[in-house]
């Protein structure tokens, strides 16, 4: 079984919940952190997909396992964070990658609020749920990591995404204070703006914003999701260990701040 070659990067012996697996930044980052030693708990909606990730690091002597979890149900997020507590026995860090682009071609005043509603229950509410969830077994063990994907849209806003650029920005403003309430419990809690990456979520996105998301990315390409997964393991890994509260950048320079 690899290993990252350093103790601190090593996710030996601890278990990581990693959110939206199935595919993309998500898919990428339970791959990385299970070749790191971790025990992948790999939670999405989609079974068929999670179905293939369980099986692909399982292949590779890994460990990993999957629950279908749809993170926009308040119920459902922390019924399946207490029976992971009670199968595991801990929870050591958490992953949220499970995202909605929403809308990407209508104005704002023509989106309906059902649309708008949906983005933010998966894009925030999802993400502020598991933070409740797991919050309090970390507390306990003066131990844990939370990494949140947020968006470069969250920093600088991209046109007719109106709610997406909403829910990202809220969640990097939710990052920042939990992050500060939590800094003396051993807790680090951050977030990632990735520019436009090559996943499935860009799928249904309207070509002319996809152009847009490019020609604002100074590389001039996509991002890919294994470069992504690589800061997301330092993010969640034991060698993140003094920063939090931070939005951490993977944009091919659209953002530099």
């Amino acid at each position: 079984m690899a290993n990252s070659g350093f103790e601190n990067g090593s996710f030996e012996k601890q278990v990581v919940l990693v959110t939206g697996a199935a595919s993309g930044i998500g898919k990428a980052s339970a791959e990385l952190i299970a070749n790191r030693g971790g025990k992948v708990i790999c939670l999405d909606v989609n079974k068929a997909g999670l179905d293939e990730v369980v099986a692909k690091i399982k292949s590779s002597s890994g460990s990993a396992v999957a629950k279908v979890l749809d993170i926009s149900k308040q119920d459902d997020v922390f019924k399946c964070v207490n029976e992971i507590l009670k199968e595991f026995g801990t929870i050591d860090a958490l992953v949220n990658c499970a995202g909605l682009p929403g809308p990407t071609a209508d104005f704002v005043e023509d989106i309906k609020w059902p649309d708008y509603e949906r983005v933010l229950a998966i894009n925030l509410y999802g993400a502020i749920w598991l933070t409740q969830a797991v919050l309090p077994t970390m507390k306990v063990k003066k131990y844990g990591r939370i990494v949140q994907v947020a968006s470069i849209a969250g920093k600088e806003g991209n046109p007719k995404m109106a709610p997406y650029n909403t829910s990202k920005s809220g969640l990097i403003g939710f990052v920042k204070g939990v992050a500060k309430e939590n800094a003396q419990n051993g807790i680090t809690i951050n977030a990632l703006a990735p520019a436009v990456i090559a996943t499935p979520i860009n799928v249904n996105t309207a070509d002319e914003m996809m152009k847009y998301m490019i020609s604002r990315i100074p590389m001039g390409r996509l991002g890919e999701p294994n470069e992504v997964a690589e800061i997301i393991a330092f993010m969640a890994s034991k060698a993140c260990s003094f920063t939090t509260g931070f939005t951490f950048d993977i944009s091919g320079g659209r953002a530099t701040y």
